[in-house]
C-alpha cells in the first residue's frame, strides 16, 4: 500500500512590492498653478500640455499620467482655484443667513481679482467642449455650490426662510451672476454688487417662494 504523501499548506503569498513612485502631491498643485497662469498669460486655445510641463521643469508624462487631456486639467484647475478661495472645512455660521453670506467673501486684492479675470477671460473654446459644454460650469462652481447649498439649508432648518426655498436653484442664479460677472461684463467680483444681489434677491425669493 502507498503511503499517503504528507500535505502541506500552501505557505501565504507575500504582498508584492508597490511598482513605481508615489504620487508627488506638490507637483499636482505646482501643474495646476502653472495651468492657471498660463490661462492668464496665453489663453486655453495658446497653452499646451508640453508649455505646462516645461513652466513647472517636469516632463509631459507627469502631466498626462495626473490629467488625460487639456480640458480636463483646465477644468479641474477652475475648480481647485475657486474651492481655495473658501474654507470648506470652516463654512460660517452666525446664526443669520445674511450674515453668513457675507462672512464667506474673503478679502481680495485687485491683483488676485484681476488675475482671476485674466484666467476666466482666457479661456476661450474651453467652453465648447461637448462635456464642459454639459455640466462643466456646475462642476466648476461646485465649491461655491456646496457651500451656498450648506448655509440655506441650515437658515432653512432654523425656520429662517420658507421650507418651500427652491435652494438648487438659488444655488444657479448665484453661480449664473458670477459668470456673467466675469465672462460677459469682463469686471472682477464686487463686493457692493453682492450684497444688493443677497438682499433684493436673493433673501426674498427664499423667504416668499412663489
Amino acid at each position: 500500500m502507498d503511503k499517503k504523501k504528507k500535505v502541506t499548506a500552501p505557505k501565504p503569498t507575500e504582498q508584492p512590492p508597490a511598482l513605481g513612485r508615489k504620487r508627488d502631491s506638490s507637483l499636482d498643485t505646482s501643474i495646476l498653478n502653472a495651468t492657471l497662469e498660463m490661462l492668464a498669460e496665453e489663453g486655453f486655445d495658446g497653452m499646451t500640455m508640453d508649455k505646462i510641463a516645461i513652466k513647472v521643469g517636469t516632463g509631459k508624462a507627469a502631466c498626462y499620467r495626473r490629467w488625460p487631456s487639456k480640458v480636463k486639467l483646465v477644468k479641474d484647475a477652475l475648480i481647485w482655484m475657486n474651492r481655495n478661495q473658501l474654507e470648506l472645512e470652516k463654512i460660517p455660521d452666525t446664526g443669520s443667513l445674511r450674515n453668513d453670506f457675507l462672512a464667506i467673501l474673503k478679502p481680495h486684492s485687485m491683483e488676485e481679482a484681476n488675475a482671476k479675470l485674466r484666467v476666466l477671460g482666457g479661456l476661450g473654446t474651453f467652453w465648447l467642449d461637448e462635456e464642459i459644454e454639459k455640466k462643466g460650469i456646475t462642476e466648476i462652481f461646485g465649491p461655491w455650490t456646496e457651500v451656498n447649498r450648506t448655509l440655506m439649508q441650515r437658515a432653512m432648518d432654523r425656520g429662517e426662510i420658507s421650507k418651500k426655498a427652491n435652494i438648487e436653484l438659488v444655488c444657479k442664479v448665484l453661480n449664473s451672476m458670477a459668470t456673467y460677472r466675469a465672462l460677459i461684463e469682463r469686471k472682477p467680483p464686487d463686493k457692493n454688487l453682492f450684497i444688493a444681489l443677497i438682499d433684493q434677491v436673493v433673501i426674498p425669493a427664499l423667504k416668499n417662494p412663489g
